[in-house]
């Protein structure tokens, strides 16, 4: 497995392709995360990646691992990101 890009690379990627300068491309990424995060209660989608989805987690009994006494976990809310069938079948094909 290959090393992930970095925030640094994918601006200066995205910035090259485009031919925009790198301050406009991370002011345009910053947005995007801003408006997913705003968005993310109504479930905000990136066409062909997925969506974020908040999910209710029932409450349930877990273990302290430490010492493995029986402890109540309360109900919650999580955020979720599903994938897109389209980029599975994209990164998972050969």
């Amino acid at each position: 497995m290959g090393k992930s890009m970095s925030k640094a690379a994918i601006i200066t990627h995205f910035a090259n392709r485009f031919n925009m300068k790198k301050k406009v491309v991370a002011e345009m990424f910053e947005e995007l995360s801003t408006l997913a995060y705003k968005e993310a209660r109504n479930s905000f989608t990136l066409p062909g990646i997925g969506k974020l989805v908040l999910v209710d987690r029932k409450a349930r009994m877990g273990r302290n691992p430490k010492t493995g006494e029986s402890i109540q976990i309360p109900a919650k809310t999580v955020v979720k990101f599903r994938v897109a069938k389209a980029c599975k079948e994209a990164v998972l094909t050969k």
